[in-house]
């Protein structure tokens, strides 16, 4: 699936007509703990692309997401590079309450090419089961 691509005023408009206000990079509303990010393209995680998407449908509509998979590669590639703890935090949340929709191979495998198999031996020893 190809994920089309919205003009930046167009998007900066359509969030300010639903209650968001733009913060840097990220849209924050006041109704809501999470902030909106709309991340330039092509989007990667580690230095591969992501090629997979997933859709949510909501009363609100569908909204078109990464993958399980890629969201856990994706706080792994911050954990990696950064030794952001946050994300090795948030790559664990999401593989244990996501189970079943992600390849623990194809990760390892990526985090291999990453060159970061130590840390991802800390990911793995912190996952339930």
């Amino acid at each position: 699936m190809t994920i089309p691509i919205t003009p930046s005023k167009k998007l900066k408009g359509a969030m300010l007509e639903i209650g968001f206000t733009p913060i840097g990079r990220y849209y924050e509303h006041p109704d809501s703990p999470f902030v909106v990010e709309f991340p330039p393209g092509p989007l990667s995680v580690g230095d591969e692309p992501v090629r997979k998407w997933a859709t949510l449908v909501t009363p609100l509509g569908t909204f078109t997401l990464i993958t399980p998979e890629d969201c856990i590669k994706d706080r792994l590639a911050a954990y990696f590079h950064w030794s952001d703890r946050q994300a090795l935090d948030q790559a664990v949340w999401v593989a244990n309450d996501q189970v079943g929709k992600y390849s623990l191979e194809e990760i390892e495998q990526w985090a291999e090419r990453e060159g970061e198999v130590e840390k991802f031996k800390k990911f793995i020893t912190r996952l339930d089961g």
